[in-house]
């Protein structure tokens, strides 16, 4: 039974103020954002992540309080004018992503090393050695 298309397409339209369409599309860079591999090695953990589209002076990387923070910005604009000077099409994107990572609060900031290239970000971060945790006796005071 087909029903009167008082609400749009399908009833999810406007489900909570974006609407779902079959045909909406996502930007193109958007596809493999910070998509992110980490792998143990011996000597710590190697951390790979996909910003495509992105330049290395966007990129920062940050150690705050025992969390790897990953930020990553960037903007861009078209502008189409005709013969006369007036804009035909003019186009505006800017967008910020970020990922966290916890990784201990023994790494130092300068124990990590990063490489960017080709999109791909590279961090390798060391291991530290945990340090083990002293077992303090509690002795129950004896009165008499």
């Amino acid at each position: 039974m087909l029903m009167p298309s008082i609400f749009g397409d399908t009833l999810l339209d406007d489900f909570f103020g974006f609407p779902v369409k079959e045909n909406y599309k996502r930007p193109s860079n958007v596809n493999g954002l910070m998509q992110t591999d980490v792998k143990e090695t011996a000597h710590g953990y190697e951390v790979t992540m996909n910003l495509p589209g992105f330049k290395k002076e966007n990129v920062r990387a940050e150690l705050k309080e025992g969390y790897l923070v990953v930020t990553a910005a960037t903007s861009s604009s078209t502008d189409e004018k005709n013969e006369g000077g007036k804009y035909i099409r003019r186009e505006r994107y800017s967008g910020t992503c970020s990922r966290s990572f916890f990784i201990g609060e023994d790494v130092e900031q300068e124990d990590i090393k990063a490489k960017f290239q080709d999109g791909i970000l590279t961090l390798n971060v060391p291991k530290k050695e945990e340090k083990p945790k002293v077992e303090e006796s509690k002795y129950i005071a004896i009165e008499g």
